[in-house]
């Protein structure tokens, strides 16, 4: 019937506003179910379990719900509006169905507790410790196992709220919103909690707890929440810590959460453990800390059948071709030395033999003009051997895209059917080099596996056995050999990746971009 929710939306906002206020005519429910084109009652609520729906019926619902709590005012409409509950809207019904499941929950399922989890989860729960480090490579469920505990703790103690935090609130809803949402699902609690997402927050309908999501590069909004009267917020959720801007960071996010809590407070952080060994939550690692415990999760202890077979096989496959690799994506092992991001790079002169025996190059330009130069490289790779060559570059300041394209054509002979990828951020520049005889295209920037095409790409480069750049190639070598973690103003290394001094980096990132869209990491 909808294809959308925003379909339905207009449908709704049509209702209220043209309906009801325009014509005058009474709000039923009844009539705002037919009026959506529903023939019967178990046809609006069968949609109102499509995920995609649900949000925008619950909006609708809770409009309805005050145009009953007006009639319940009014004494002479009282009647008729506590037959509207009990009858045509169920209120009794749901209330009375949340009480019973709110009475029958009595902790996580063991289908829902991988063996890694079972000791942590009675260790939380008997708040053996205030903080939880949950670390470890690819496919541990630590995130899913942190989204549990959250509802557990809220469904376990009336009077707790909870708090989900990612570096950037734009990372919150593709994360650890989802992530809450499908444990509540997984739980079978969907009926006990409103979900809206502006802003993210989930309410537990019975009770009025809140989980809030909130960024830890805005602690301001952090400090400002208040929860319900009666309430604290007793759990703590830090997804993905190692991008958080250090030590001093997470000790005033902790406090400005806990500043009304209770002893029972429970701050949890998960983590695929950093590749640097210097970075600061590695380093923080290796002091005692009584009140904390550290657990490190490995993949191969969950049944294939949560991860699928191919996640196994996959793994395999990294093992055999890199095991350094592999030791840290799959076993969260920090096996960099340093702050440096590329540890396998190889700078020595390729020859002209062996340029002509790589069946394919790859083009990039990252565009520039004054304060940053316009960047171009030519790239090859084996793809068997899991080594990616630099062989030629170009660096210009102040040239004007008609200028860097006879560069192209002339100086580095390339043809009308060379594609060169280039930075997609400026779309006039590509149609420049198209009409200038370039076959040029933007490189596709959109999320991929949930997280950011520049973490991707930048960890595809990491993965390679071997990143050889052609001798005369200096600042490819340069910019690759001296690229960094960002650090803190105390100098702590963070997992994040700095935007300067980048310029062949990108260009690199572009000329291989179908090949890491394609292949992954």
């Amino acid at each position: 019937m909808y294809k959308t929710k925003e379909e339905m939306q207009v449908k709704i906002d049509e209702y209220f506003d043209y309906y009801v206020t325009e014509l005058g005519n009474p709000i039923t429910n009844s009539g705002f179910i037919y009026y959506l084109g529903f023939t019967s009652r178990e046809g609006f609520n069968e949609y109102s379990k499509k995920p995609e729906f649900s949000d925008t019926i619950a909006r609708a619902k809770l409009k309805l719900e005050e145009n009953t709590e007006i009639k319940l005012y009014n004494r002479d409409t009282a009647r008729g509006a506590e037959f509207s509950l009990k009858y045509n809207y169920k209120w009794n019904d749901e209330k009375k169905q949340s009480e019973e499941l709110q009475q029958s929950y009595t902790g996580l399922p063991a289908r829902v507790l991988g063996s890694e989890w079972v000791d942590v989860y009675r260790s939380i729960k008997d708040r053996e410790y205030s903080q939880y480090d949950l670390k470890g490579g690819r496919g541990t469920g630590k995130s899913s196992f942190s989204g549990f505990v959250i509802i557990d703790e809220l469904e376990s103690d009336p009077t707790s709220c909870a708090m989900c935090l990612r570096n950037v609130y734009d990372d919150v809803g593709n994360s650890v919103y989802k992530q809450i949402k499908w444990c509540i699902d997984e739980l079978d609690l969907t009926n006990q909690y409103h979900c809206k997402t502006s802003p993210y927050e989930i309410k537990k309908i019975s009770t009025g707890q809140i989980i809030y999501f909130r960024a830890t590069n805005d602690p301001g909004k952090i400090k400002s929440i208040r929860p319900p009267h009666g309430m604290k917020i007793n759990m703590l959720w830090c997804e993905e810590a190692d991008q958080m801007e250090g030590v001093d960071s997470m000790r005033n996010i902790r406090q400005s959460a806990f500043r009304a809590g209770s002893e029972q407070a429970v701050f949890l952080r998960t983590y695929n453990t950093p590749i640097s060994r210097s970075h600061f939550i590695n380093k923080e690692m290796l002091k005692p800390n009584e009140h904390k415990f550290v657990h490190h999760s490995y993949y191969y202890n969950f049944p294939k059948k949560w991860l699928g077979k191919s996640f196994f096989v996959e793994a395999e496959i990294l093992k055999s071709e890199n095991e350094r690799a592999y030791r840290h994506e799959y076993l969260g092992e920090a096996t960099g030395t340093g702050a440096t991001i590329f540890e396998n790079i190889m700078v020595k002169d390729i020859t002209k033999n062996e340029i002509n025996t790589f069946g394919q190059f790859y083009y990039g330009v990252d565009w520039g003009f004054a304060a940053d130069p316009w960047a171009y490289v030519k790239c090859a790779y084996n793809p068997k051997e899991k080594i990616l060559y630099i062989i030629d570059e170009k660096k210009e300041y102040r040239n004007d895209n008609e200028l860097t394209a006879e560069i192209l054509l002339k100086e580095k002979g390339l043809t009308h059917d060379d594609l060169v990828i280039c930075d997609s951020s400026e779309p006039k520049s590509i149609s420049d080099y198209l009409k200038y005889g370039i076959y040029a295209r933007g490189a596709e920037k959109g999320a991929i596996n949930g997280g950011s095409s520049v973490k991707y790409s930048i960890k595809w480069l990491q993965y390679l056995k071997k990143i050889i750049i052609n001798n005369p190639c200096v600042n490819s070598a340069d910019e690759f050999i001296q690229y960094e973690y960002e650090k803190t103003k105390d100098g702590e290394i963070i997992s994040a990746y700095p935007d300067k001094n980048n310029h062949f980096i990108d260009a690199v990132r572009y000329a291989t971009n179908l090949l890491w869209r394609r292949g992954g990491v």
